[in-house]
């Protein structure tokens, strides 16, 4: 089976890669901005799945931009990391959980779409 070049793709991933880099910002953005939260021993959870979604989406977008064969495998994984952190973060009504769950949720649906 020939595999579509770099080219051929990019176009199919170019939105799911942005939508991975979109979250990836929001995640980490709202990590730093949990740890300025008054009372941070109730935000493990948050900081702890944004570390993880920011570290799953950055990697997907790089197999995508690679052209991996795994890209989709990856994907897969990014989209229920991003469900798991898009949960945690609509608990709370800080700004930069708000952001960081839209931003999951785009990522998320983005990533189911490149695993059909």
């Amino acid at each position: 089976m020939i595999r579509p070049t770099v080219q051929e793709n990019f176009s199919r991933y170019a939105d799911c890669i942005a939508a991975c880099n979109a979250a990836a910002a929001a995640c980490l953005k709202c990590a730093a901005a949990c740890l300025e939260e008054p009372d941070t021993k109730k935000m493990t959870r948050c900081i702890a799945l944004d570390m993880d979604c920011a570290g799953i989406a950055n990697l997907a977008a790089s197999y995508m931009l690679r052209n991996s064969e795994f890209a989709p495998l990856v994907c897969e994984d990014c989209a229920e990391v991003c469900k798991w952190c898009k949960e945690e973060c609509e608990r709370y009504d800080h700004w930069h959980c708000q952001e960081c769950a839209k931003a999951c949720a785009a990522c998320m649906e983005m990533c189911l779409k490149m695993t059909a």
